[in-house]
């Protein structure tokens, strides 16, 4: 691939400024939206403070593809999930108020997500939901059609779940930013033991496993570093400290582990995205302050899809950027507003292994559903002979 040209199947196509045009309708008509994204910082941390929202409308049948036709679409809006509706949870439901009431839920009250902030989708095919404003893991079963709440009491009781992740063997993780630790939960939500010992760990947000190597990740956002445990807890190691240099951090928030055990960590108040060997040693990282594609305002989530695209959330943008390994962006998906494709201050993100992307959209009180559309044999390397070399200004 030449320097500085758009990657293959997911470059940009041309509008008017160069940039994509991402907004389709149910009718198929396109919306009028400019190509620069609007730096909102400040009127989301406003937000921050504000009662929480009413539910977003009721969810329409779309078709949403990005980028629009004629280019050959990347990703395709799959659905959402937002309250025991969504799996069908009529009476399936472990209930937070029947727990905290000792008494059934009203037969019209519909329990929902208050405010998620991280997600995850098990091997089982669930959707685990950490969620700030219920103070607990919301879990989505669309399988066996239920809706329950974990981490309500006992030893296994959350304050404000925030980086969630499972094993090969079920067990999920969850760190805890408010207790300043790690919970572990079986296959069931069985509370099995908790990690982060006095002083191990101030602000445990984003958390990632390799199992190949034993370790447990969780970035450490008001210390600045990434903390390294054993699989039973023990804490072995650690990287990064406060500061703008290469392999240091300031508020880094979440991170994701690819295929090769590379470690993707958003470091949030440097307006980029860190890439880290196993072991810790930096590879690269991408990303500046900015109100355009390619770089960032207040990036949060992150995920890596299996032919190695890297996904990031941007809350102040209300969308995801879609970058290949060197950083170059290749897409953006979303603005702000209340349809399939928009988001309100989003968070946390996941790809599972069929490549669906799930993003935390926090105040539209719901988690989106993406795919990644894989291209066919070849064209990969067709489209990347045929890209235009990017334009520099």
């Amino acid at each position: 691939m030449r320097a500085g040209e758009v990657p293959a199947g997911l470059r940009k196509p041309k509008t008017d400024n160069g940039l994509i045009d991402m907004k389709r309708t149910q009718s198929g008509k396109n919306s009028s939206r400019t190509g620069r994204m609007i730096l909102a910082g400040g009127l989301l941390l406003t937000l921050g403070s504000c009662a929480a929202p009413p539910p977003p409308p009721p969810a329409e049948v779309v078709d949403l593809v990005w980028p629009v036709p004629p280019e050959e679409p990347r990703i395709r809006y799959v659905r959402d999930f937002s309250s025991q509706e969504d799996v069908g949870a009529d009476g399936e439901t472990t209930s937070l108020a029947d727990v905290l009431l000792g008494k059934e839920r009203e037969d019209d009250t519909v329990l929902r997500l208050k405010k998620p902030y991280g997600v995850h989708a098990d091997r089982s095919g669930r959707v685990l939901v950490t969620d700030t404003g219920w103070g607990r893991v919301v879990v989505f079963d669309p399988t066996k059609r239920t809706f329950a709440f974990w981490g309500e009491a006992g030893k296994g009781v959350l304050s404000k779940p925030a980086g969630i992740t499972s094993d090969s063997l079920g067990r999920v993780y969850v760190t805890d930013a408010l207790d300043s630790r790690v919970v572990i939960f079986g296959p069931d939500g069985t509370f099995l033991s908790a990690f982060g010992k006095k002083g191990e760990l101030d602000t445990p947000v984003g958390i990632a496993i390799n199992e190949a190597l034993g370790r447990i990740y969780v970035v450490d956002s008001r210390n600045h570093r990434i903390a390294v445990f054993d699989m039973e807890g023990n804490q072995v190691e650690g990287f990064g400290e406060r500061g703008d240099t290469p392999g240091k951090f300031n508020f880094p928030t979440n991170m994701a582990v690819d295929r090769e055990g590379r470690l993707y960590v958003v470091d949030t108040m440097n307006f980029r995205v860190q890439v880290f060997g196993p072991e810790g040693a930096l590879l690269t990282s991408f990303g500046e302050t900015g109100d355009t594609v390619g770089q960032f305002a207040r990036p949060k989530g992150i995920a890596v899809d299996s032919d190695g695209h890297i996904y990031v959330v941007d809350a102040a943008f209300n969308n995801f950027q879609v970058f290949n390994f060197e950083g170059q962006p290749m897409l953006f998906v979303g603005s702000m507003g209340l349809r399939p494709g928009e988001f309100w201050l989003p968070a946390g993100a996941y790809i599972d292994a069929n490549d669906q992307l799930y993003v935390a959209d926090q105040f539209n009180r719901r988690v989106q559903v993406f795919q990644y559309l894989k291209q066919s044999p070849g064209a990969e390397e067709q489209a990347e002979q045929s890209a235009p070399a990017a334009v520099t200004e």
